[in-house]
């Protein structure tokens, strides 16, 4: 009898040990449940519905640190963000944008397209060098959920 519970114990034990090994490894490869989403803004008119749709976004979820958001502009959208141009509201919400951690990638064909640089632009943007629309697949093909509003 005292060997069964020895036994007993010693398999119980293994079980233990091997179980918390298998659920630590889980969660130091376990994917992070942060939302990933890239905003896709070309038309020019939509300009101000997109920066508060992403504002919504941000506000719904509880703050910039549970998603991750990118917007990337194109076409005419882009005349919006030149920093001579922009209105006020729009240069805030980039900025506030800007500050939590959303990405803001201007089309470089876009870009050249209309003769404005990067320092040209509302501070924050980055240069989609390759072009927006590559920007966008790319971040796609990192898990990133693709909105066109």
């Amino acid at each position: 009898m005292n060997r069964r519970n020895i036994l007993w114990s010693a398999v119980s034990a293994l079980g233990a040990a091997f179980g918390a090994s298998r659920a630590q490894a889980a969660t130091e490869t376990a994917p992070s449940n942060k939302l990933k989403v890239v905003y896709h803004l070309s038309d020019a008119e939509k300009v101000n519905f997109v920066l508060g749709n992403i504002q919504n976004h941000i506000d719904g979820v509880g703050g910039p640190e549970h998603v991750t958001i990118a917007l990337v502009i194109h076409g005419p959208a882009l005349k919006a963000f030149h920093s001579a141009q922009a209105n006020p509201d729009v240069s805030k919400r980039v900025g506030d944008f800007s500050k939590d951690g959303v990405e803001l990638a201007a089309c470089g064909n876009t870009m050249k397209a209309q003769n404005v640089t990067l320092n040209e632009l509302l501070p924050g943007f980055v240069n989609a060098e390759k072009g927006g629309v590559v920007r966008l697949a790319e971040l796609q093909s990192q898990g990133y959920l693709y909105l066109r509003p």
